[in-house]
């Protein structure tokens, strides 16, 4: 072999080797490493694997009850079909047959599939449209309709094979049984998806109670109560293959049902209330106001009832008013337009605790408890004559004549303007005549406010309105606000889209809008001018006369009972002040109000009822508004109940609600053909049932012990 050929072959050699060596190599390090993924870290990626074929699906908890101070349920769970799709079958398909299969979807649950397009979409993700986006687990089926016909339910369970990634089921959603036909939307309020900020928001603060498929409290007492109504939702572990398909059961926790909530809404007392209120607005409506010329607009109006000596709300009656029910599986933009639509009249405002009225005459009553706790005495007279002038303009009585010398009683038996006209002028006189003295003491004011006007009564629904006192501070705090606005009016030439009236306001209010003048001192005393009060502020100071000067905090709620009958939590009165007045002034103010029912203006629509049986202190009241019709206003009390109706624009206090309050008295003493009917009263025994309903072991719930459904 030539030196050349050997150097070769030992190149070749030595090439062999290195590959040999390499491949060893290779092999050495495969099996390493197959060593440490099935030895070493053989449990970890075992785990790891197993997980991926499970699949949490989050079963949600049944929503609790919500009963009246009988156990008539009020609000309660049905159960409904729901087509969900599962996403994760719809990715694996091709974009033809996706489309041809949300075609097929969208002919049985009557929903357009660009809109089912829409529902598929992550919330937060790119394209996602808020109130219409899942806010769910990427893992759960997506519902696309609900309240589906079981026909239609069960076709798509029959056609499994024309129907991928389509999942059929009962889902539990809310009922409205309505007892007497009771509908009470403003108190129980509605139910809505969870939001991503909302659902971020208990993450962060470990509530594990909600989660991306919840839906929650949005008004009343669904959204007060919400964290005891909700439950606890529960989860199914379930393994699949390959293509997500479900192939068998893995875990579950099972979900934990919502507690009960018991109020003290009596179901008999909120019908009559209701139907009351839409038959005073329904004939004022029919009914032609002779100021205007025209009928009355009575375009909104609230009843009240409370429990005099422990401010529970019995009944609140709110128009217009909704259907709740609408919320349930989604609702329209043109649903929800229309509960917003001024030109609706904004059903979704509860007048009762959200609406703001001028008081009129009703106010009375608290500005002679101001009068004889500050200079006056009940033998006081003053001169009711047919205006009182201030100025160079003439106050007008409104619903009275001139009756001449007479007491604080007789000028609320007939509502008696230029009587308090005078007293409040006197007090403007001697102590705030200087109009820029914004501390300038007025008794007036400081005993509307120590009865609860001007905030919130705490009662236990979301969104109450404070109301207002226009004293001096609040003037001069509006005119700080307002003066650049009306002062760039009053620069500028008048044109043809300023009324005379607004300009001539403009300039006025530009150089003086913060002065409190002796008008405003006389319209403040008779509930006129920019003072506004809710119907549930007017019936919770009613309350106080009624039951000697105290000041609650109202409550809808009674008590939380858990699923098994046990009470979880009570939800006891709570006095929110006092009002001191001695008891000569409120036992003055009693005896007045009661000659308002007998002899006053309420006289003529309580005639005949067994007052002596039954004593109704009442007052009325016609609120004028500029540029509207006059406010309907009756507030009045027994010893056990405050009852108070307002239709706005409705007309006279008397004429419009007198017969409405009469009818809700009627049924709450069981008076029939002018006679007390004890076992016709709406409630058992007259009173609330001081026991709550009892709850038995096979789930139903009947009244009180001592109570008597008839």
């Amino acid at each position: 072999m030539t030196a050349p050929a050997a150097a070769t072959a030992t190149r070749s050699r030595l090439r062999l080797v290195v590959i040999q060596a390499l491949v060893f190599s290779l092999f050495a390090t495969l099996l390493v490493r197959l060593y440490y993924l099935q030895v070493v870290s053989g449990e970890e990626y075992q785990g790891r694997a197993a997980a991926q074929s499970v699949r949490e699906i989050v079963v949600q908890p049944t929503r609790g009850l919500i009963v009246d101070d009988q156990g008539r349920p009020l609000v309660t769970n049905r159960l409904t079909w729901v087509v969900s799709l599962d996403r994760n079958v719809l990715d694996k398909l091709d974009d033809h047959d996706r489309r041809v299969l949300l075609r097929r979807v969208s002919r049985v649950v009557d929903v357009k599939p660009r809109r089912i397009e829409k529902k598929l979409v992550s919330c937060g993700a790119e394209g996602s449209e808020p109130g219409v986006c899942w806010n769910g687990s990427p893992y759960q089926p997506v519902p696309i309709a609900s309240d589906i016909a079981q026909r239609k339910a069960q076709q798509f369970r029959e056609q499994p094979e024309d129907y991928p990634g389509v999942v059929v089921d009962q889902q539990s959603v809310r009922a409205y049984p309505q007892p007497f036909g009771v509908n009470a939307a403003h108190l129980l309020g509605y139910l809505s998806p969870i939001t991503e900020d909302e659902l971020d928001a208990a993450e962060g603060d470990g509530d594990r109670s909600v989660n991306g498929a919840s839906v929650v409290g949005r008004a009343g007492i669904e959204q007060q109560y919400d964290k005891w109504l909700r439950g606890m939702p529960g989860y199914d572990q379930v393994d699949v293959d390959s293509m997500g398909r479900v192939i068998g059961d893995h875990d579950r926790v099972e979900a934990q049902p919502g507690d009960t909530l018991v109020t003290s809404i009596d179901a008999k007392v909120q019908s009559v209330a209701e139907q009351q209120l839409h038959e005073a607005i329904t004939t004022a409506r029919a009914t032609r106001d002779p100021v205007t010329g025209r009928n009355y607009v009575a375009d909104s109006g609230a009843v009240v009832v409370l429990e005099a000596d422990t401010g529970r709300v019995v009944a609140a009656a709110s128009q217009p008013t909704y259907d709740p029910s609408v919320w349930v599986g989604g609702i329209t933009k043109k649903q929800l337009s229309a509960l917003y639509s001024e030109k609706s009249g904004t059903p979704l405002l509860s007048r009762a605790t959200q609406g703001q009225f001028a008081p009129g005459s009703t106010w009375k009553p608290f500005m002679t408890a101001g009068a004889l706790t500050h200079g006056y005495s009940p033998d006081t007279r003053l001169d009711c004559s047919s205006s009182f002038r201030v100025g160079n303009r003439d106050f007008k009585n409104y619903e009275s004549g001139a009756y001449g010398s007479i007491s604080f009683a007789q000028a609320l038996e007939v509502s008696c303007n230029t009587f308090f006209y005078r007293v409040g002028y006197d007090y403007w006189q001697r102590f705030g005549s200087d109009v820029g003295d914004v501390d300038a003491p007025d008794p007036l004011v400081a005993e509307a406010k120590k009865f609860g006007f001007g905030s919130e009564t705490g009662i236990d629904l979301p969104g109450e309105a404070s109301g207002r006192i226009a004293d001096r501070r609040w003037k001069r705090a509006y005119y700080n606000s307002m003066k650049d606005y009306y002062c760039g009016i009053a620069d500028k030439p008048q044109d043809s889209d300023t009324s005379d009236f607004v300009y001539k306001f403009a300039r006025e209010f530009c150089v003086e809008g913060y002065a409190y003048r002796a008008g405003d001192a006389v319209n403040f005393a008779i509930g006129q001018g920019d003072t506004i009060v809710t119907p549930l502020q007017l019936a919770r100071a009613y309350g106080a006369i009624a039951n000697g000067g105290t000041l609650y905090e109202p409550r809808v709620a009674r008590a939380v009972v858990a699923a098994d009958g046990t009470v979880v939590r009570n939800i006891a009165p709570k006095k929110a002040g006092t009002v001191d007045l001695p008891d000569h002034v409120i036992g003055y103010l009693d005896e007045a109000l009661k000659g308002v029912t007998r002899q006053g203006t309420m006289a003529w629509r309580m005639d005949g009822f067994p007052l002596e049986e039954v004593p109704i202190r009442s007052k009325t009241g016609s609120a004028e508004v500029y540029g509207k019709q006059s406010t309907s206003w009756v507030a009045s009390y027994s010893d056990d109940y405050v009852v108070v109706m307002m239709v706005s624009q409705g007309g006279t206090g008397s004429g419009t609600s007198g017969p409405g309050i009469r009818k809700i008295w009627e049924a709450l003493y069981g008076v029939r053909d002018d006679q007390v009917v004890p076992d016709r009263a709406a409630i058992p025994g007259t009173t609330l049932p001081g026991d709550l309903p009892v709850f038995q072991d096979n789930g139903s719930i009947l009244p009180p012990a001592r109570s008597k459904d008839d």
